[in-house]
């Protein structure tokens, strides 16, 4: 068998080769006019991707299915169990193919945080190591905020003509989940989300996109700098 040549290249560490990034977001859901339907799959990819290219790591792609919850309608979503069972075979099939041993997982989709409490099983059944880095979720502002407004612009997903429609929150309810009463009674965060878009609105700031996007990406460095060390 051929020897591979694992330090060739602008790799950070030839080790890096046993580390995966794996997208996951959501391709069903409304982000009012200006962002389209698939906004979280294609910024959590543009954060997994980016890393790949500046660590050396695998990138594995993105996770089809996503999770929501009941109380918020604004799209197609699988069950939790679906979305665990796809990362799963992902993971698996990665691992089988390129030798893989470590994965993390960018998400770009808040409802698909309960895959937090699937982690341990995943890891035990797929035998890798897993990071979920949420640090997209934790930074970018409510649903179809100006965070994601501002990153969408960065990856050209924007359509302007509807930029000044984006904050019409009697037309477009999923903006800030602004219209979802049950899930804002339930979440505090989520209703944080919602008065903070009722009070200031949307707006596209290109500079706070690039923030934004180099916070991501530079976070997920940090989760495959902890790779190499552990």
């Amino acid at each position: 068998m051929v020897s591979l040549r694992f330090n060739a290249g602008n790799v950070r560490d030839e080790k890096v080769h046993e580390i995966g990034i794996l997208a996951l977001g959501s391709h069903l859901e409304n982000h009012g006019p200006a962002l389209p339907i698939d906004t979280d799959a294609k910024i959590a990819s543009y954060i997994a991707f980016n890393a790949s290219l500046l660590s050396g790591a695998k990138y594995l792609g993105v996770v089809y299915p996503s999770y929501e919850l009941d109380e918020i309608d604004h799209g197609e979503h699988n069950s939790i169990e679906e979305v665990v069972n796809e990362i799963l075979y992902l993971i698996k099939s990665a691992k089988k193919y390129l030798h893989l041993k470590k994965v993390i997982i960018v998400n770009g989709h808040g409802g698909n945080i309960p895959v937090f409490e699937y982690l341990y099983d995943i890891e035990t059944n797929a035998d890798v190591d897993i990071i979920l880095n949420n640090k997209l979720i934790e930074t970018e502002g409510p649903h179809g905020g100006s965070g994601e407004l501002s990153m969408g612009k960065i990856l050209g997903i924007v359509k302007d003509s509807q930029v000044k429609n984006q904050g019409n929150l009697d037309q477009y309810g999923e903006i800030g989940l602004h219209a979802f009463t049950k899930a804002r009674e339930n979440d505090p965060g989520i209703e944080n989300g919602a008065k903070d878009i009722e009070e200031n609105g949307v707006y596209m700031d290109e500079v706070y996109g690039e923030q934004l996007l180099s916070l991501a990406i530079n976070s997920v460095l940090l989760d495959i700098e902890k790779l190499l060390d552990y």
